[in-house]
């Protein structure tokens, strides 16, 4: 198999089933990861630990826009998606137009399906598929104080709103 950090969608089931055949285990995380800061880097190191393989499944920008508003996101697809893949505890990385990752997850099928200790466990798309199949669901605590929300207040506090 070739080793592709960016993979597409249509693919990613097939990369997936390729480390499982190779006793890989897999565990999977979501999210928009707009303007990539620190809280981001250590969620994504924890998630890493629980598995061999990490995939990441990233909202597109069409998805960031339903889930955030018309504002967001700030870094288009592309750069996330190449930010996202030079980071050493990412395997692999694949874009998902869906609000939720539901219908990828049934695709990937992970070992261990991670979100944020801010989720409960109950409201975690795709953990009754994940945990259907044999896998688990871990909750990695959220670093304090960042998010790119914030992050985003305090550039606009700084320069103004309209500037």
């Amino acid at each position: 198999m070739k080793i592709e950090k960016i993979v597409p969608y249509k693919k990613i089931g097939d990369f997936a089933r390729a480390h499982k055949a190779l006793g890989r285990s897999i565990v999977f995380t979501n999210g928009c990861f707009d303007i990539l800061h620190a809280g981001h880097v250590t969620y994504l190191e924890e998630a890493s630990q629980y598995a061999d393989i990490l995939i990441i499944g990233l909202n597109s920008d069409v998805s960031v826009k339903l889930i955030k508003g018309e504002s967001r996101p700030i870094i288009c697809q592309e750069q996330r998606l190449k930010v996202l893949a030079g980071l050493g505890c990412v395997d692999h990385v694949t874009l998902f137009d869906e609000p939720d990752p539901a219908r990828l997850i049934e695709k990937i099928v992970p070992d261990v399906l991670v979100k944020g200790a801010d989720w409960p466990e109950e409201a975690i798309v795709g953990s009754k598929t994940v945990k259907k199949a044999g896998g688990r669901v871990e909750r990695v605590d959220i670093v304090p104080d960042i998010s790119t929300t914030k992050i985003i207040d305090k550039i606009r506090h700084i320069y103004g709103k309209n500037n």
